[in-house]
């Protein structure tokens, strides 16, 4: 039989769904609920409006509490931290499904290139067993220097048990991460798993496209950071089904259940963190939006075009402009502000409104505005 062929527009509410952006949020289930689902939430040092770990469930649920968010995350046993699509936050259940990864940098024998002697690996495990989960601070230290790439022994001992999987990362303090012996930490059922490479590949790519809802072969290695050959050799076993995306020129493949109904509902109008899953893969951003973004927070400041921090504007399941935030006191300040058209002028006054209300700021502020003749009706409705 020959593929299912979409549409770029069925492609495009397809994939919004998929990640919880179209239609109404199970709010029962909450952020742990958004994180299952999605599978990872990228984490990242910039806190501008937020930390982006938190902006991934605000874009999906509304304006949760943020406290409830780190409860959720942190410190409740459901969840870890280890290397997905970059440092991510990962439902437990995903443990087994990483061993794959464990393995192949036990295989390597260093990480990144740091080597430590196996006293120092050692004490650092008996230290854990005996006291409990600890910082790398508490460990002994983190850095030789005042050099934020110069880790001390201790600290590149805790990372490589880290990636080894004899210590995990449930909890942050202060953004630094709490390290507890995996044994200790990870539920026994899923602890003692030690699934194939073939079989943790598999359910990887499945769950990216569970989470991407239609997916090119380069966007289900992207989700996870697979290579090439990892995904070829599981992809006919995956579940997942080929289609035809108009306009995508290259192959593409489907959640079933993504297919079994038509994409509907409300879409939501919001402000997304550069490291959402919906928009961290540059070239599936443009081939379904349309819309060239990239961080610019490590680009020389008079190269910048967008700004620092800039977040896509998302309404009516389309990316119709970007917002740079800051936040001074109780005001947020949109620093720079572009939008593809002026009907977008009240999407970008709610979206600016509620993200507003959601950190504590009681006005908006806007600065440098792309088009300064919208200003007058923007900011009649932002008052």
């Amino acid at each position: 039989m020959s593929p299912l062929t979409l549409s770029a527009d069925e492609a495009r509410r397809t994939a919004l769904r998929a990640q919880g952006l179209l239609g109404a949020p199970d709010r029962r289930a909450g952020v742990r609920g958004v994180l299952r689902h999605l599978g990872a939430v990228q984490l990242d040092t910039i806190s501008v409006l937020a930390r982006s770990h938190e902006l991934i469930p605000y874009a999906r649920l509304g304006a949760v509490g943020r406290p409830a968010v780190e409860k959720a995350y942190w410190g409740s046993e459901t969840t870890f931290e280890y290397w997905s699509h970059a440092a991510c936050i990962l439902p437990v259940e995903e443990w087994p499904l990483f061993a794959f990864r464990r393995r192949a940098y036990r295989g390597r024998g260093h990480l990144w290139g740091h080597q430590v002697t196996p006293e120092t690996y050692r004490h650092v495990l008996d230290k854990l067993r005996t006291e409990g989960p600890l910082t790398s601070t508490e460990l002994g230290g983190a850095k030789k220097t005042s050099e934020w790439w110069d880790w001390s022994d201790t600290k590149i001992a805790v990372e490589r048990a880290l990636a080894f999987g004899d210590v995990v990362c449930t909890e942050r303090r202060s953004w630094k991460r709490v390290y507890e012996l995996a044994e200790q930490a990870i539920p026994a059922e899923l602890y003692g798993q030690e699934l194939s490479d073939e079989e943790c590949l598999r359910r990887l790519v499945a769950q990216a496209g569970a989470a991407l809802g239609v997916a090119t072969r380069a966007d289900l290695m992207d989700y996870h950071r697979l290579k090439a050959d990892q995904v070829e050799s599981v992809l006919g076993d995956s579940g997942l089904v080929p289609v035809q995306v108009a306009g995508w020129g290259a192959p593409a493949w489907a959640d079933p259940a993504a297919l079994a109904t038509e994409p509907r509902g409300r879409h939501r109008t919001t402000l997304l963190s550069p490291f959402d899953s919906l928009v961290w893969d540059r070239p599936r951003t443009e081939r379904i939006f349309g819309m060239t973004h990239r961080l610019e927070a490590y680009t020389p400041k008079h190269k910048r075009v967008h700004g620092y921090f800039a977040m896509p504007l998302l309404a009516g399941g389309r990316l119709v402009g970007r917002v740079d935030p800051a936040r001074e006191g109780r005001t947020l300040v949109a620093r720079q502000v572009s939008l593809d058209a002026p009907k977008h002028v009240e999407a970008l006054a709610q979206a600016l409104r509620e993200a507003a209300e959601w950190v504590g700021c009681d006005s908006v502020r806007v600065e440098a505005l792309g088009d300064e003749a919208l200003r007058p009706a923007l900011e009649k409705l932002l008052r």
